[in-house]
């Protein structure tokens, strides 16, 4: 089930939040976590579902048109338009995509901002016995605007994993044009390799590549922070990083909201300003949200940047309900429900489901100032 909207009670205005669908893994309950100065009432909205006929679906997004793209799990991509879903997947890659574990699996589109004219887009998903991550471009049909070429197929990106779990996963554009990435530590626990704090590594990061010349696989851009150190891999944008599964650039703004999944005591979203020179390095695994997790050094000055909001397993929706994972969401700069102008909504995962959602407001890096629960 889909359920990406978000309404009124009263009046039935709606206003899709496209990030919702991409907590849909393994089940996860709904909570919806709100960063903003005062809590709107709480009997004044409600979830409303949009449609049911996905598999895992994983992500949703647009391509500057009426379609929504439904990414799901095993590896197809639906669309979804005028409240129908399309019978013909856009484009179905099932047999090349690793999902048999569960954070496995393709887990996102991204269409970059000339799509209607050239046609190109791009996926992220897991392969291969080991579930090594490839970010691939393809070619719509030149015939069908609703159906892709998969053998069009081009690899611009191949990373090892070590573990099956913390690939990240998402790509963007963002508002500089470029695209995107980003990667988990590689997995197990504690991140054994120190993936975090190796920036010679592509795993526990965010890459910033330009794929605007389909002739190459990418260029680095070149006021990437890395890009004169050899020591350091240049397509790395920021690092610190343990599992950023979603991120996203606020509009109106251009700032940076990364959620990063956290390893049993805290959950974190991290921030970057718009006009950042990049390089920012989030801390993981020296820490976990702003408590000290590893007795290790930081890479030769590097200066640490703390998240702006992290929680505790369990204390959102009951006590009793651990292993708790953030989603990063998107800043609300729609107009159908203008109190809701610039809070930032984000989810969180739980193992049991506990039929509610929730909003914290921000107050410090941990503060929970209320908790809105709607049945």
């Amino acid at each position: 089930m889909l359920e990406a909207r978000i309404t009124r009670m009263k009046t039935r205005r709606w206003a899709l939040l496209a990030g919702m669908i991409a907590l849909a893994m393994g089940g996860a309950a709904v909570a919806w976590w709100l960063l903003r100065n005062e809590p709107p009432r709480n009997d004044a909205y409600a979830f409303v579902q949009v449609a049911d006929a996905f598999r895992s679906p994983v992500y949703l997004t647009h391509a500057g048109d009426a379609r929504l793209f439904v990414v799901e799990k095993a590896g197809r991509i639906l669309i979804l338009e005028g409240g129908q879903v399309r019978s013909v997947p856009f484009l179905d890659i099932e047999a090349r995509v690793t999902s048999s574990g569960s954070e496995q699996g393709l887990l996102s589109l991204a269409f970059p901002p000339d799509y209607a004219t050239s046609g190109l887009f791009y996926v992220y998903y897991n392969t291969g016995p080991a579930g090594d991550s490839v970010v691939a471009r393809y070619r719509v049909s030149a015939a069908d605007p609703n159906q892709a070429d998969p053998a069009s197929e081009t690899r611009i990106l191949e990373v090892p994993q070590p573990f099956p779990n913390h690939n990240g996963g998402l790509l963007k554009f963002g508002p500089d044009g470029y695209l995107y990435i980003g990667l988990g530590d590689g997995g197990s626990a504690g991140d054994p390799q120190n993936h975090g704090q190796d920036p010679a590594t592509l795993l526990g990061t965010l890459l910033r590549l330009d794929v605007s010349d389909p002739s190459v696989p990418y260029r680095i851009p070149p006021d990437n922070p890395f890009v004169d150190d050899p020591t350091r891999a240049p397509e790395i944008w920021a690092y610190g990083l343990r599992n950023p599964w979603r991120f996203s650039f606020d509009r109106a703004t251009g700032h940076l909201f990364i959620g990063d999944v956290g390893q049993g005591g805290w959950e974190e979203i991290n921030h970057q300003v718009a006009g950042s020179p990049g390089g920012e390095n989030y801390g993981w695994n020296l820490y976990e949200g702003d408590e000290r997790f590893a007795d290790r050094a930081a890479p030769p000055g590097a200066e640490l940047v703390f998240p702006v909001a992290t929680y505790a397993h369990g204390n959102l929706l009951d006590p009793r309900r651990a292993h708790c994972s953030v989603t990063g969401g998107y800043v609300y700069r729609g107009a159908a429900l203008p109190e809701l102008q610039g809070t930032y909504f984000t989810a969180i995962g739980v193992r049991a489901r506990s039929g509610r959602w929730s909003a914290l407001a921000r107050a410090g890096r941990r503060g929970t100032s209320w908790i809105l629960a709607l049945t």
